[in-house]
């Protein structure tokens, strides 16, 4: 098992280009199965849990050809509806495959999905979803068995704005008949990155990027391949780690590779607290600042501030002036860093979902264990700047969503070595 050695404090200067955004390459490989022609991909992350959703699309008869970042997907001869436990068992984002399986064959058998342990993440909501749709579900031995003979156009209100649920009914939708509406559905970057995947396929979708989508349900004869190769949105939540390594290590650093109004909140919170911010139209660039200052957020969706960026600000707050609070509204198991913080020298107090931290004058480096994705990144953040060296293990968790972040974060100017397990 891999661990991080790294050692500080260091002060990060140059340029970093971020790469495409798990949470949109995820949905868009599993959207692949809707059409019965090889879709072309351009810069494809090369991450664990790409890795697990692409192996899962192998498992189902589908040809993936690999050239780096170059992913040719071809659904034309899927020939299995199954999604076995040992593969989903590692990623939460599995659950997808359900709507376009159910959506071209009228039939999926998908094992309840893993992932990290930051909480409750039902799939009720996907499910009830697809019954309004049309579709006969049940849970059997650990396995979403579902079935249709046909998915219909319908009206599906989710009762919160679940990313996972608006994503899977789109999909579902692609190949129903007749229209399909979702309310109060997700408004992340993602979803709108999915649409736009969608629609260089032939789909006809309105609206998508606000909380009222419309799906028109076509044959699967009138999509047609689109000779282009596609390329994911880049990765928001990577960009926000970058952005916040720079501040944090008081140095300059230009983060390329991102549509900056996908981290309005975040710049504009950051901007607050006295960080020094240029903002492009697809670059960040961080310059140095004075000492930066405490102040309060809450977690909420998009266009809030993101629940996947929450465990990094706090590394930040945990070495500014003043104090800081974090309230936690989207995963009721989302501090599971401070632990690990606090033992290089984070002054943190829980009080259920919020979270009191008291700036300190510097941290101390110190054995930590990572215990989901984001947590991850926050811990390197933290020993980047820490005095001496901490060793950070359990990097698998990193690895899930995170592409060669020790390897970009060291041309920074980053003191990291990784050590085969």
């Amino acid at each position: 098992m891999d661990k991080l050695l790294v050692t500080g404090p260091c002060q990060l200067n140059g340029s970093v280009e971020i790469s495409s955004a798990k949470n949109a390459t995820l949905p868009i490989l599993a959207a692949t199965i809707l059409f019965p022609f090889p879709v072309k991909f351009v810069g494809i992350p090369d991450l664990m849990d790409v890795g697990t959703i692409l192996k899962l699309l192998q498992s189902m008869g589908i040809k993936v050809t690999k050239n780096d970042g170059d992913v040719v997907v071809d659904a034309t001869k899927l020939d299995n509806q199954h999604a076995d436990y040992l593969l989903v068992k590692t990623m939460r984002a599995s659950v997808l495959v359900l709507g376009p399986l159910l959506a071209r064959y009228g039939v999926a058998s998908v094992s309840l999905p893993g992932g990290c342990a930051i909480g409750a993440r039902p799939v009720d909501i996907h499910l009830t979803g697809l019954e309004k749709m049309g579709a006969q579900i049940e849970i059997e031995n650990g396995y979403i068995k579902a079935k249709c003979d046909k998915l219909k156009g319908a009206v599906v209100t989710f009762p919160f704005p679940s990313v996972g649920a608006t994503e899977n009914i789109m999909m579902a939708a692609v190949l129903a008949e007749g229209t399909t509406v979702i309310e109060n559905a997700a408004m992340e970057p993602e979803i709108d990155d999915l649409a736009h995947f969608l629609m260089s396929q032939g789909v006809k979708i309105e609206g998508a990027g606000t909380s009222r989508i419309t799906i028109h349900g076509m044959k699967e004869s009138e999509l047609k391949p689109n000779p282009k190769s596609y390329r994911v949105i880049g990765d928001r939540i990577e960009a926000a780690t970058f952005i916040i390594a720079g501040i944090m290590s008081g140095g300059e650093v230009k983060v390329t590779g991102l549509n900056p109004d996908h981290l309005k909140f975040v710049i504009e919170t950051l901007t607050k607290m006295g960080a020094n911010i240029e903002v492009g139209r697809d670059f960040v660039q961080v310059k140095k600042s004075n000492r930066l200052k405490g102040t309060t957020i809450e977690t909420l969706p998009f266009p809030g501030f993101p629940t996947d960026v929450q465990a990094q600000m706090m590394a930040l707050m945990s070495i500014v002036d003043g104090n800081s609070i974090v309230t936690e509204t989207i995963f009721e198991n989302r501090f599971m860093h401070v632990p690990e913080m606090i033992r290089m020298g984070s002054k943190i107090t829980l009080k259920g979902n919020s979270a009191l931290i008291e700036g300190v004058e510097h941290l101390s480096g110190a054995p930590v264990m990572c215990t989901d994705l984001r947590a991850s990144a926050a811990l390197i953040l933290c020993a980047l700047i820490a005095h001496g060296q901490t060793e950070i293990q359990r990097v698998y968790h990193l690895d899930r969503g995170y592409e060669k972040i020790d390897e970009k974060l060291t041309k920074l100017g980053g003191k990291i070595q990784r050590v085969k397990g």
